[in-house]
């Protein structure tokens, strides 16, 4: 495995936030920008387990890439000013799964979600075939596959474990009671061919997420088997070493309201996905 060589992904961040300011400076004056469907996102192949927890030590060996992001103004409600303007993303891969750190700087831990309060999140999005879909929840007769993050879905998965935890050291005694909603995941695996058509699929859990909010960051892992040959690849985005396609990107703050559409977005990237054994 090659390793790219070690960046802070905070100073990544600043550094998107910086370039933002900027790109916003020179399109007051007219000088164009290039926007961010020019990144590609590398996934490198690691041999061993791939890191399913944001504090694994395998990620600081993969610099992070910082993507801006924009706010949402194809349908209504338009969100032109969401909280988040860059995340950074990291990928990794071993032959039979791949897991993406997804970051970004967030003042504010929003995991519940009831009346008037609303939740922090994050989305990851794969057009279904190779023809191109609407980075935006796909179109008819072109759909994209959507693992979408939830803060609350995170919540409810890590009491279950400290309830699990407890239950074991503390036998007998008076039982706690607290309805805690079972999640095969803390992402939804979802399918979207328009707007409005946003599906989840019947079976869950084939992609796994854990997060952590600290010092006004999240970090996010999303990861799920690769496809291997022969694999019916129906509703399931494929991802095969050694192979180019597109991923696009979206984040919400509830602190700032953000939901369903109203949020920040990455339209298309590209994504290399490292040969098993890595680069030629």
């Amino acid at each position: 495995m090659v390793q790219a060589k070690r960046i802070s992904s905070r100073a990544l961040l600043a550094m998107g936030a910086g370039l933002l300011v900027t790109a916003g400076a020179l399109g007051w004056f007219g000088v164009p920008v290039v926007s961010s469907q020019g990144i590609v996102i590398r996934s490198h192949f690691l041999e061993g387990d791939v890191p399913t927890r944001p504090s694994d030590a395998a990620w600081e060996t993969i610099a992070p890439i910082p993507i801006p992001l924009s706010g949402q103004i194809i349908t209504r409600p338009v969100w032109p000013e969401p909280s988040a303007k860059v995340i950074s993303v990291r990928s990794v891969h071993n032959g039979a799964s791949i897991a993406f750190l997804v970051e970004w700087q967030d003042a504010t831990k929003n995991e519940r979600l009831t009346p008037g309060v609303f939740r922090d999140g994050a989305a990851l999005a794969l057009p279904l075939g190779d023809a191109p879909a609407f980075f935006c929840m796909g179109q008819l007769d072109h759909y994209v596959n959507i693992w979408h993050w939830k803060a609350d879905w995170q919540s409810d998965v890590d009491r279950r474990k400290a309830r699990a935890k407890e239950k074991k050291r503390k036998k007998g005694g008076i039982r706690r009671f607290e309805v805690i909603p079972r999640r095969p995941s803390s992402i939804e695996d979802l399918i979207g061919g328009g707007f409005s058509t946003l599906t989840s699929k019947v079976r869950q859990g084939n992609i796994k997420g854990e997060a952590e909010w600290k010092n006004g960051f999240w970090r996010v892992v999303m990861h799920r088997p690769l496809t291997q040959p022969g694999d019916a690849t129906e509703n399931e985005a494929v991802l095969i070493p050694g192979r180019l396609q597109a991923v696009s990107f979206a984040v919400w703050n509830g602190e700032n309201k953000e939901r369903n559409g109203q949020k920040a977005v990455a339209s298309w990237l590209r994504l290399l996905v490292d040969p098993v054994g890595g680069p030629p």
